[in-house]
């Protein structure tokens, strides 16, 4: 049985720009995210897993779109 999503994609995105925006408020990745997520309604480790996947894809994202090095 498949879990149902609590959280619209719009929800999560917004979450994830929040945790980048307000990061260097706090001392740590982590203290941003158990500071934000009550504030949308999720468990601090939710939030984690969304930045984490957002960090991923946006880390794929930028290795996709680099120029190929010239090999000679």
């Amino acid at each position: 049985m498949k879990k149902s999503n609590k959280f619209s994609p719009e929800v999560r995105e917004r979450a994830v720009r929040m945790v980048q925006e307000h990061r260097g408020e706090y001392p740590s990745l982590w203290a941003a995210i158990e500071s934000i997520a009550p504030k949308i309604g999720c468990v601090p480790q939710t939030l984690n897993e969304w930045v984490k996947r957002a960090t991923r894809s946006t880390t794929a994202y930028a290795k996709a779109s680099r120029p190929a090095r010239p090999s000679g």
